[in-house]
């Protein structure tokens, strides 16, 4: 700043009213002092403003999986909502693990963010205590825990899981399997397991066909071989609900390699309406969660906690999924 100054022939207090809102600047100097920023390559450092004025300009934001469509979707619709008011997501990768989420949640506090936003409601005790004491907006979101730390943007996986059972038994399916991930790392996926199982006895139904496909998050080519590990221990199976659309289209491509007829002889469900499965033969049924939805949800959430917004939001915002039937299950 001292050497944009002494190049324009103005003080640094200048430069710095320039920079920041030139109200109080005439448009030649403020000019000119734009200029001299483009060719020193000089960009305004505000930390030093922020932490006068007690504010970092970001809201952190835990998330399982920096690949999954849906969580990205989800980032997208926040930061859309953020931006508007100056903030911005700082993200950390938990893996599905809420050992590492606890972690991350203690390196993320003590940056002083305004707000922490946290994917599930499932977390450490010690993760449980930061979030609960760190003196800023909480947001849970995917999930509608029954104890939430603080205010909750989401939807009950058991019960979307519970839609897609309900339609799968509609079409006369009665030996319905569900493919997912290993227990105790995913809580969306294990609560859409609880969903299924749930669902089937609710039908009188066998809730035992359970195939574990792998650590999430589960790939396509764990949802094949899961697949096929199904069908060696249960070949009637005629119906198959898969935790993600990821892991059915892998049983897709598996049932398709096999020569067994889709929907015909095994109808396939996904989750999470994931481009692929629109785009797949045949076109996959699964359920919309909203994702971008979630995140503008959560951003319109914030913005009210953090006083930039006169909405007065309720504490739990409830989304609530769409079931999307396409030709996967329909003969």
């Amino acid at each position: 700043m001292q050497d944009i100054a002494r190049k324009v022939g103005v003080s640094p207090m200048t430069v710095s009213r320039a920079l920041r809102d030139g109200t109080s600047v005439n448009t030649q100097t403020r000019e000119a002092i734009r200029q001299a920023v483009e060719e020193l390559g000089y960009v305004f450092d505000s930390t030093a403003a922020n932490l006068r004025q007690q504010r970092t300009g970001f809201v952190a934001v835990t998330i399982p999986s920096i690949n999954n469509a849906n969580f990205a979707d989800t980032v997208r619709g926040l930061s859309d909502g953020l931006k508007v008011h100056g903030l911005q997501p700082l993200l950390g990768y938990t893996d599905y693990d809420i050992d590492q989420e606890e972690a991350l949640v203690e390196q993320l506090l003590r940056r002083r963010p305004e707000a922490i936003v946290v994917t599930g409601g499932q977390h450490t005790p010690r993760c449980r205590r930061l979030l609960e004491s760190a003196g800023i907006p909480v947001v849970e979101i995917w999930d509608l825990p029954g104890q939430p730390v603080g205010h909750v943007v989401g939807f009950s996986n058991a019960a979307a899981a519970g839609m897609l059972i309900d339609h799968l038994v509609s079409t006369g399916r009665t030996r319905i399997a569900f493919i997912g991930g290993e227990a105790g790392r995913d809580s969306r996926g294990a609560d859409r397991r609880a969903g299924f199982i749930a669902a089937m006895q609710r039908h009188g139904l066998d809730a035992t066909r359970l195939i574990a496909a792998g650590v999430p998050p589960v790939s396509m080519l764990e949802g094949a071989a899961a697949t096929r590990a199904l069908l060696q221990q249960a070949p009637d199976t005629d119906a198959v609900l898969c935790v993600s659309d990821l892991v059915a289209f892998g049983a897709l491509t598996e049932c398709q390699r096999l020569g067994i007829a889709v929907p015909d002889q095994m109808a396939i469900a996904g989750f999470g309406n994931y481009e692929v499965a629109e785009i797949c033969v045949p076109p996959l049924t699964t359920v919309n969660p909203f994702p971008e939805q979630i995140g503008r949800q959560t951003a319109a959430t914030l913005l009210s906690l953090l006083g930039l917004s006169a909405d007065n939001l309720p504490q739990n915002s409830k989304i609530s999924p769409e079931l999307l039937v396409r030709a996967s299950t329909l003969s």
